[in-house]
Parts: C-alpha cells; structure tokens; sequence
C-alpha cells in the first residue's frame, strides 16, 4: 500500500498528515488534502481529471487521489493551463511513464540485451 503524505503549514508551524492510498475522504477533507476548494475539485471530476466514481459515490475520494490532484494544480498552475489542457497532460504523463517503465522492462529481460554489452 502506497502512503501518501502531505504538508499543511499553518501558523503555528508546520504539521504532517499521513494519508493512505485506500483511506476514504469526502469532498471537504479532499479539498483540504489539496489546498484547494471543493468547487475546484468539482472540476477535477467534470474534465474526467480524477477517475469516475459511481453517482452514489460521486464525492468519495481516496489517498491517491491526492497525489493526481496536486499534480493538476502544479501544472495549471506552472503552465497557466486550463482543466481540459490538465487533464490532457496528466494523461501524456502517464503514457510516457508507462512506456518508460515497459522499455526499462524490456531491457531487464532481454537476453541479447545482457549479453552484448
């Protein structure tokens, strides 16, 4: 299980808080995981962003979700990006990291690869 943490500085200092991939969150306690609003998170689920979740589960939200979510505020945020242009670079990310991983793969199973060098 995948742990996923986050730091809210407050102005007290600072505080951690330790989210699991699996842990359950509604959409107050999503938004606050993201630093963001709840309506912002709406659009996260609108451009298909976060994954889809059944009607009755629409504002359920996971620890890993977390992580998808702050990369979409990163990068609209670095790039001035709007949701659709987010969602659309979220999705070449991940393409890429799944096509870097299937090359790295392959050249760790490779026999020809091993024995030529």
């Amino acid at each position: 299980m995948t742990t996923i943490l986050y730091r809210e500085i407050t102005s007290d200092g600072q505080h951690t808080e330790i989210i699991e991939e699996f842990s359950q969150l509604d959409l107050k306690k999503f938004a606050e995981a993201c630093g963001q609003s709840p309506e912002w998170v709406l659009q996260l689920l609108e451009y298909d962003i976060l994954p889809n979740r059944p009607d009755n589960r629409i504002h359920q939200f996971f620890g890993d979700d977390v992580s998808r979510a702050r990369r979409a505020y990163r990068l609209q945020r670095d790039f001035d990006a709007s949701f659709t242009a987010v969602a659309m670079m979220l999705d070449l990310i991940e393409e890429v990291q799944k096509l870097r991983r299937e090359v790295k793969h392959l050249h760790l199973t490779d026999p020809v690869q091993t024995t030529q060098h």
